[in-house]
C-alpha cells in the first residue's frame, strides 16, 4: 500500500485516486521498457493511492525485477508471467506481471492504460497500435516515435476511442502547461520552448560517454541522445507539433540567453531580438533556464504591461514565464490517471504537423552501411519546418535505424530518400501512410 499523505484533504484528482483506491478499483498500468524512466515510474506509482503497475514488458526481465525491488523495498510484489491467465492472477492478487512479450499484455482485461518507456520509434509503431487496438489507453514517453508518427496514432486513437497522449513531466508536456496558461489569458505566444541541460556536443558517441552513463544508471545511447542535440530537436517538434508553433530556422537558434535576457533575445528582430516573427519554438544554453521551460508573451494592452511590471515578472513589453524544473518520469502516472478517470490526455499532435525532425550524418558515412539508432554514431536529430523538410525529401530521423546508404554522406549532410534506402519496417510504414494523410495519395516521398 502507497503512504498515507497525511497532511492535506485529498482534492481534484488526488481525491479521486483516493476513491478508486477506496473502491477497491485501481487505475492499473502496463508498462513497456524498465530502464531508468521505466524505475522511475515504478517507483513513483508505488507511492501512490488508487493506482497500480500491473504489468511490465521488459526484454531484459531482471531489469524490471530489480525496478520493482527498488520501488517496493524488495518485498516481492512482482511475478515473472508466461500468459494473461498468469498476468490476470497477479494483477487480482495486487502484485506485477512481469514478461518478456507484449501478449499477456494486450490480452488482459484488466489494464486500463500503458506507458511506452522505450524510446525507440519502431517500438511505438508496433506496440503503440497494438495497444489501442486492444482498447487501452497509449501515454508516449516515446517522444521519438511521437514526433515521427504522432499525428497517425492520434488519427488511430480517436477512431478505437481511446485517448493517445504524451506524459506528463517531460519538457514538451511541462511547456505546453505554460502555453495553455498564457494562451487561455488571452496572451498570444512568441516563443516557447526549454534550457538545454548538458553541454551541447554534435559530435558525441556512446563509447566516449559510458562512465558518465553508468553514473547517472543512463544507456549511453541515451545520453548522447541529450548531449548531441538530438533530444532538444525532438522535444521542440513535439511542442511544435502540438500547438502549430514553428521552428523558426533549421535547427534552431538555440542562444545562451539566461534568465534575464530570454525575453530580449527570443523575440522578434523587429523589437531587438533574433527571431523572423512571433509564434516560434526554440531552446536556450543559457544560464538559469534548465531544466525548466519557458513561454514568452507580449503585454499588447497597457494595463497588463503595468500590472505585470508591478508583480515583478519583467519590464516588458515582452515578458517569460518561466517554470525552473520538469519532473520527467515522475509525473507520467498522472497522465495515465486522467487518461482513465477523464477521458482526457496531457499532450497530443494536431493532424498536421509544422516540424519535422530529420538527420544530419554525424560522420563521413561510406555507400552500403546499416546506419543505427538516434543517440548512436551515425547521426544526429536536426528541425526543419514540415513542408519544407517534404520539398527537399529529408527522412525522419525516427525511421532512419537498420536503413542503408545508397551513396556516400558526408558529415553533416541532410539525410534523404536519394542517399538511404528504409527498410520494410512497420514504422516505415506507419509513417508513409502518415503522409499520405496529410500530402495526399502521392505524399510519401521516400
Amino acid at each position: 500500500m502507497p503512504p498515507s499523505s497525511g497532511y492535506v484533504t485529498p482534492t481534484g484528482l488526488a481525491k479521486d485516486l483516493a476513491r478508486r483506491a477506496e473502491a477497491g478499483n485501481p487505475v492499473r498500468v502496463g508498462l513497456i521498457g524498465a530502464g531508468e524512466m521505466g524505475t522511475d515510474v515504478a517507483v513513483r506509482i508505488g507511492m501512490m493511492a488508487g493506482i497500480e503497475l500491473a504489468a511490465i514488458v521488459e526484454r531484459t526481465p531482471q531489469k524490471a525485477h530489480d525496478a520493482m525491488a527498488l520501488a517496493h523495498a524488495g518485498n516481492g510484489q512482482c511475478r515473472t508471467i508466461a500468459d494473461s491467465g498468469q498476468l490476470n492472477a497477479e494483477i487480482e492478487a495486487g502484485r506485477t506481471g512481469i514478461t518478456e512479450s507484449i501478449e499477456p499484455l494486450l490480452d488482459s482485461g484488466l489494464i486500463d492504460v500503458v506507458i511506452d518507456a522505450t524510446g525507440v520509434p519502431a517500438v511505438g509503431a508496433e506496440a503503440g497500435l497494438a495497444v489501442m487496438e486492444h482498447g487501452k489507453h497509449l501515454v508516449m514517453m516515446n517522444v521519438e516515435a511521437d514526433v515521427t508518427i504522432g499525428p497517425i496514432l492520434k488519427r488511430e486513437a480517436d477512431r478505437l476511442g481511446v485517448v493517445y497522449s504524451l506524459g506528463a513531466g517531460d519538457e514538451p508536456s511541462s511547456c505546453m502547461e505554460l502555453i495553455e496558461f498564457a494562451s487561455a489569458m488571452g496572451h498570444r505566444i512568441v516563443c516557447a520552448g526549454k534550457g538545454k541541460n548538458n553541454p551541447l556536443n554534435f559530435d558525441a558517441v556512446p563509447e566516449d560517454y559510458e562512465r558518465e552513463a553508468r553514473l547517472r544508471n543512463m544507456n549511453p545511447r541515451m545520453l548522447v541522445e541529450f548531449v548531441d542535440g538530438s533530444k532538444t530537436m525532438v522535444e521542440m517538434a513535439a511542442i511544435a507539433n502540438a500547438t502549430g508553433l514553428v521552428p523558426d530556422c533549421d535547427g534552431m537558434h538555440g542562444p545562451a540567453a539566461g534568465r534575464d535576457e530570454l525575453a530580449k533575445t527570443l523575440i522578434p528582430k523587429r523589437d531587438g531580438g533574433i527571431l523572423s516573427d512571433s509564434g516560434r519554438v526554440d531552446f536556450s544554453v543559457g544560464k538559469g533556464i534548465a531544466p525548466g521551460v519557458f513561454v514568452i508573451i507580449e503585454a499588447e494592452h497597457p494595463r497588463i504591461l503595468e500590472r505585470l511590471r508591478d508583480l515583478k515578472v519583467g519590464e516588458g513589453p515582452f515578458f517569460a514565464f518561466i517554470r525552473p524544473y520538469h519532473l520527467t518520469s515522475l509525473e507520467v502516472p498522472l497522465t495515465c490517471a486522467r487518461a482513465v478517470l477523464y477521458g482526457t490526455a496531457d499532450m497530443a499532435p494536431l493532424n498536421r504537423p509544422t516540424a519535422q525532425v530529420c538527420a544530419l550524418a554525424k560522420r563521413d558515412l561510406p555507400n552500403g552501411i546499416t546506419l543505427g539508432q538516434i543517440g548512436e554514431a551515425d547521426y544526429r536529430a536536426w528541425v526543419i519546418e514540415a513542408d519544407r523538410s517534404h520539398a527537399l525529401g529529408a527522412i525522419p530521423a525516427g525511421i532512419l535505424a537498420d536503413s542503408k546508404t545508397s551513396r556516400p554522406i558526408r558529415k553533416g549532410e541532410l539525410i534523404t530518400a536519394q542517399n538511404v534506402q528504409l527498410p520494410d519496417a512497420a514504422v516505415v510504414r506507419l509513417r508513409r501512410r502518415q503522409d499520405q494523410m496529410i500530402y495526399g495519395a502521392d505524399g510519401a516521398n521516400f
